[in-house]
């Protein structure tokens, strides 16, 4: 395209010269460059209306330029915002011949633009969080803003339905975004536009009503200001004095909250007087010159000069009692007060709002805005200062949305799976595949703030172990490792049964005591993980159970002595006392240490078994202890009568005449310790024998084992423990 073309020329200096008013400085060959390249990338496309899709990057380019303007880095990229998206031009076409800078915000206009297409709008201020997270320059947003002002004066071209949907969208997404960055007019016209198409009858209602009362008014307004205007001048202050514009939307929404009649809410009359000086005692001098002509209502008075809003709006408001005794609002600022908080980029964002945002990140970074729009000359506010707009919010975490609009906060990294538990659990339990923007992605994806995800599911699919490797919320974590966990004990629970029957048909015995010694033997932590061992067919049960079969006969025997006289022992001293008391509880003793009278023992509260009693020496238990799993509880021997328990020995040697009557008499010898039985079997020249006998403690029978041991033809003398069988 030639820019010799005589619209073509007139419209680009308007532009142009737009820039040169309202910007620091502008790159007149980029400008010129961009308005040629979007030119002739849209020039064969048309609008509804008829009229040539150009005509709306460049409307956008002027709104930037006159009523948001930011640098000529924002106008040219308001001029290119549609090219890549509705033409072939390439985004890296645009960085290679702009820079980077325009290529980040066009790329970052078009993502937020394709959010909203074919979505229902369910949850408005996430959708506001969600397009802050998915850009860092301020410049995208205002371009934004910018290009959705253009398409609402425009949307009188599209179909009835479309209008509903993007004015809906417009009220409840860029409109409170765009009071939050204190673009006040913005904000208004795009109200009054989605009110206009949203409820036209009751639109064309209030704007029937305000232009019949429109001469009325201005007359009123005129009447009124007259001897202030002469006032005013009489005291050689520079000012601006008018009727303050009130928006169609706004009144309609007071007509709603006060449930009242246009008339009593039109009823009240308003001025608005701009000081040109930047001294804010001149609104107090103005303030004692109208209260002077006209007399103020007391209650009616707001001071927000000297204690400004919480988002340092200033401006001094009074209600006064007009002509014809009529209430007329007053309010009095300076320009640069009025500039903030029409204008200013995130100076309003705020005021009159309902809800207040607890924000606190956020309201730091505005007011540095505020701060270099309030303090900078036209010149310092250039692009060294613009280029540093940085909008590092809510980057802690992501919106993604549904296929149908519903709206998904996820923690930053998060993952197809982490985005199928957060909709529900049997959505990410069947979850075999997933759809992101359309194209099917790796389940260990990273998602990003505006991507729209499709999970696809199969009954037959279920949670994979390697998920636990990649996703990120504590939901989908908790939900595979419960999967995991029921999985295992389903393992678990075929391979006891396998073990059972095998156990069963080899007729062989084992008590879980047993069982679990065998895992350890195995390189197993538990009989658990020896049953999943089996149920997965990693363990041969037939070569695991041959020399228990084989050494079954061998070993029972000392196993039953002992134990027989086990239950001797604590029988006779009588039940265990947990914490000191005789307690109703379920307990038995464990096979690992097998614990008798005598021994210093401890509890330990098993599942499904009560509490098993071991040594406190007990190897078992103390590795029990070191892994965390401390559930111990205070147990102790009872005590009775005499202080006496059975305890036993075991003993060896050569079998010589008169050597029973020799071990009796260094028992008995002793303190006149009782022997409860002796059990000797010789066989040739030696015996071996078990010997139950009262004693008071473990030092009394250390000393009888002493006197036992000095007895010719005796080789060894211990106590009669699990660790000791003859």
């Amino acid at each position: 395209m030639a820019l010799g073309v005589t619209k073509n020329k007139r419209i680009f200096d308007e532009l142009l010269e737009t820039c040169k008013h309202n910007l620091p400085s502008v790159d007149e060959a980029m400008l010129k460059k961009a308005f040629e390249l979007s030119y002739d990338a849209h020039k064969n496309d048309f609008r509804a209306s008829g009229e040539p899709y150009f005509n709306h990057p460049y409307e956008v380019a002027m709104i930037v330029a006159k009523e948001i303007p930011l640098d000529d880095i924002s106008v040219i990229s308001a001029l290119l915002h549609d090219v890549v998206e509705d033409t072939e031009i390439d985004i890296s076409l645009i960085a290679k011949e702009f820079g980077k800078e325009v290529a980040e915000i066009v790329d970052g206009v078009t993502k937020m633009g394709g959010v909203f297409k074919g979505q229902e709008i369910t949850q408005a201020e996430n959708y506001r969080k969600m397009l802050l997270s998915m850009v860092k320059d301020v410049r995208v947003i205002l371009v934004k803003f910018a290009d959705r002002l253009h398409n609402m004066r425009t949307l009188e071209f599209v179909n009835p339905d479309k209008q509903r949907r993007i004015a809906r969208e417009t009220l409840e997404i860029y409109a409170p975004f765009a009071h939050r960055f204190g673009l006040a007019r913005v904000k208004w016209e795009l109200e009054d536009l989605s009110f206009k198409y949203l409820n036209k009858e009751a639109y064309d209602d209030l704007a029937r009503k305000i232009k019949n009362k429109r001469r009325e008014r201005e007359s009123y307004i005129n009447k009124f200001n007259t001897p202030v205007i002469d006032k005013l001048k009489e005291h050689g202050l520079k000012f601006e004095i008018s009727g303050r514009p009130k928006h169609l939307y706004s009144i309609y929404r007071k007509m709603i909250k006060r449930n009242k009649p246009f008339e009593e809410i039109y009823d009240l009359f308003a001025v608005r007087i701009i000081l040109e000086s930047n001294d804010s005692n001149e609104c107090y001098y103005v303030l004692g010159i109208i209260n002077q002509i006209y007399i103020p209502v007391p209650d009616r008075f707001k001071d927000y000069v000297s204690i400004p809003k919480t988002n340092n709006y200033q401006s001094i408001h009074t209600t006064v009692i007009g002509p014809e005794g009529k209430l007329v609002e007053v309010q009095i600022r300076t320009r640069k007060m009025h500039e903030v908080a029409e204008k200013g980029v995130a100076a309003h964002w705020k005021y009159k709002e309902n809800k207040f945002t607890s924000d606190a990140e956020l309201e730091e970074w505005v007011n540095w805005i505020r701060d270099v729009f309030e303090n900078a000359s036209k010149d310092e506010a250039s692009k060294e200062i613009l280029a540093s707009f940085k909008l590092n919010l809510y980057q802690d975490e992501i919106y993604v949305f549904t296929p149908k609009g519903d709206l998904r906060r996820l923690p930053v990294n998060s993952t197809p799976v982490d985005f199928a538990f957060e909709i529900h659990s049997k959505v990410g339990y069947h979850c075999i595949g997933a759809k992101v923007n359309g194209k099917i992605v790796p389940l260990d994806t990273i998602l990003h703030s505006g991507d729209q995800v499709e999970i696809i599911t199969s009954k037959n699919q279920h949670p994979n172990r390697s998920w636990a490797m990649f996703v990120t919320t504590h939901k989908s974590k908790a939900a595979i490792r419960r999967w995991i966990n029921k999985e295992e004990e389903q393992l678990i629970q075929s391979g006891k049964e396998l073990w059972e029957k095998k156990v069963k048909k080899m007729k062989l015995s084992f008590n879980s005591d047993d069982t679990i010694k065998l895992a350890k033997s195995l390189k197993f932590d538990g009989s658990g993980q020896l049953f999943k061992a089996i149920a997965q067919e990693k363990v041969n049960l037939d070569e695991v159970l041959a020399p228990k079969k084989e050494n079954e006969a061998k070993s029972s025997v000392p196993e039953l002595e002992f134990d027989s006289f086990a239950n001797i022992a604590r029988t006779d001293i009588g039940g265990i006392l947990v914490d000191g008391k005789s307690e109703n509880v379920m307990y038995s003793f464990a096979k690992c240490c097998n614990p008798i009278p005598g021994d210093p023992i401890v509890g330990y509260i098993t599942i499904g078994e009560g509490i098993k009693i071991h040594r406190k020496t007990c190897d078992d238990l103390i590795n029990i202890v070191k892994k965390g799993e401390n559930r111990l509880v205070p147990v102790q021997w009872p005590t009775v009568d005499s202080n006496l328990f059975v305890a036993g020995l075991t003993i060896v040697g050569e079998d010589v005449p008169g050597i029973l009557k020799d071990i009796s008499h260094s028992i008995t010898s002793y303190q006149n310790t009782n022997i409860k039985s002796v059990n000797i079997l010789a066989n040739n020249s030696m015996f071996k024998g078990t010997i139950t006998l009262y004693v008071r403690n473990l030092e009394h029978l250390s000393r009888i084992i002493e006197r036992l041991k000095k007895n010719k033809g005796i080789y060894t003398v211990e106590r009669f423990d699990s660790t000791n069988l003859v």
